[in-house]
């Protein structure tokens, strides 16, 4: 059924469009309701259930200023989201028998066995255990969009604390390790890789920075909430390990970074990919059925069921928050991100609200993006209201 519903709230009118199967006509509502009740913008949400998209609506608007209506192909940054997407797609990699998560870095990467880190594991790398969540070398203001400058001061930097013991959430550093690990092995960059074995394969519209001029037009303005969230501690606690994986970042608004050129056009592989919520909840939808959707296969069951056994639950040192963490992707841990009833759902959120989730269970895959960013640690109410409803219905 198509979606063609309007909405007011507080003096601003919202238009909502996209598809759904009147069975999730719930899921829709809830969608809805985040514009009377919540500060929302503009916003995708999208539902596959065993390999069927049930739910494909978007609304609002991608600027600020709610001047330019969100379309069907509107890009969003959805921030740690890419932390998931690239865990999958280097879970590839594995599947393949090209990459052993048992094995130091340093046997793909020699030069990384450097002050205390020959043992190092890639399975510390994908479960934020490796003692290296920041960057040390303050280096300079926007070395941040030069990938190739933190992975050679990651090479050289010893570890906060012996790997493997301590989990502490990498927020930039683990796409740097594992694209360098990445490029090590097959030649190409991390987001080339992952378009070329994940994305493409699967017809999908998502991409680690590298957005072009159409790209750029389509895509929504992030409109961050700074009072109360990290982007305010980093500022008021200088000393904190938080502050620290903030030192490369330009000296301006948080604002102007996340919708600056060098923030989209740069390789952040842990944060800054781009991309609709179709996209996100088809990835996480195919990982639910077993890593297979129609004639694509990504990769095997058995290498699904291992990237999804739980490496550890810890309370992570950079925001202290407890996360049941698999292997490149978390588990659905109630505090942190909530995806639903059933313990085995897995995704990965993202600051600000964004969220892409699976449950093999159910077969789900679902996403929920946007621009308007909480001041919240967890995924939040926006995502929880629809991801509620689709429970409700299923």
């Amino acid at each position: 059924m198509q979606l063609d519903d309007r909405l007011t709230s507080r003096d601003v009118s919202y238009q909502f469009s996209g598809q759904y199967d009147p069975a999730f006509r719930p899921v829709v509502e809830a969608f809805m309701e985040n514009y009377a009740v919540e500060e929302e913008i503009g916003s995708a949400t999208t539902v596959v259930v065993d390999g069927r998209t049930v739910v494909d609506v978007w609304g609002g608007y991608r600027d600020g200023a709610r001047t330019l209506p969100w379309q069907a192909d509107t890009i969003v940054c959805m921030m740690s989201v890419a932390k998931g997407i690239s865990g999958i797609a280097f879970n590839i990699l594995i599947d393949r028998g090209l990459v052993d998560p048992d094995a130091p870095v340093a046997t793909y990467w020699p030069e990384f066995a450097q002050n205390g880190k020959e043992g190092l594991l890639v399975r510390h790398v994908l479960d934020h255990t490796a003692g290296l969540p920041v960057v040390l070398d303050p280096l300079w203001k926007r070395a941040i969009f030069e990938c190739d400058t933190i992975v050679k001061a990651l090479e050289k930097q010893a570890p906060l604390w012996e790997p493997g013991t301590t989990a502490a959430y990498h927020i930039h550093t683990q796409g740097n390790i594992l694209g360098e690990i990445v490029r090590r092995i097959t030649g190409k960059r991390y987001p080339q890789f992952i378009h070329d074995e994940l994305i493409a394969p699967l017809g999908l519209d998502y991409r680690i920075g590298g957005l072009t001029d159409v790209d750029m037009a389509r895509c929504a303005e992030l409109v961050p909430t700074v009072e109360g969230t990290l982007f305010a501690r980093k500022d008021s606690e200088p000393d904190s390990l938080l502050a620290k994986g903030f030192w490369q970042h330009p000296d301006e608004p948080i604002n102007i970074t996340l919708n600056s050129d060098g923030w989209r056009q740069s390789e952040i592989a842990s944060a800054n990919g781009h991309g609709t919520a179709r996209s996100v909840a088809t990835i996480y939808g195919t990982m639910a059925r077993g890593g297979s959707l129609g004639d694509v296969t990504i990769m095997r069951p058995e290498t699904v069921r291992d990237m999804l056994t739980e490496q550890h639950n810890q309370t992570e040192q950079m925001q202290q928050r407890p996360y049941h963490q698999a292997r490149g992707i978390l588990l659905n841990t109630e505090q942190s991100v909530w995806m639903g009833p059933n313990p085995h759902a897995f995704g990965h959120h993202g600051f600000g609200g964004s969220i892409g989730m699976g449950d093999p269970d159910a077969k789900i895959g679902l996403s929920y993006a946007c621009n308007k960013m909480h001041a919240r640690p967890d995924n939040g109410p926006r995502a929880r209201r629809i991801i509620e409803a689709v429970y409700r219905v299923i």
